[in-house]
């Protein structure tokens, strides 16, 4: 979503929207429409920037992405 850029799955980190709220999903496993993002602030930065999160999971109005950045801190391309 931010970045753009082609990562496998499991490099990336699924965020789903529960009641207007964007929440991680790491194992993948909640229901509903998800998106996917590299886990870190640069890539998050980009999508909040762009207004990314309610385009990718096709809501009306703005998200809270609060729960996010604990989730958030490699750099692309490192384990």
């Amino acid at each position: 979503m931010g970045c753009r850029k082609r990562a496998a799955k499991r490099d990336l980190l699924r965020i789903t929207t529960v009641e207007g709220r964007c929440l991680p999903d790491p194992r993948g496993t909640l229901p509903g429409r998800g998106a996917y993002l590299h886990p870190d602030m640069a890539c998050y930065d980009l999508a909040v920037r762009r207004r990314a999160f309610p385009r990718a999971l096709r809501t009306q109005g703005p998200l809270d992405t609060a729960d996010l950045p604990p989730y958030l801190g490699r750099e692309h391309g490192t384990a």
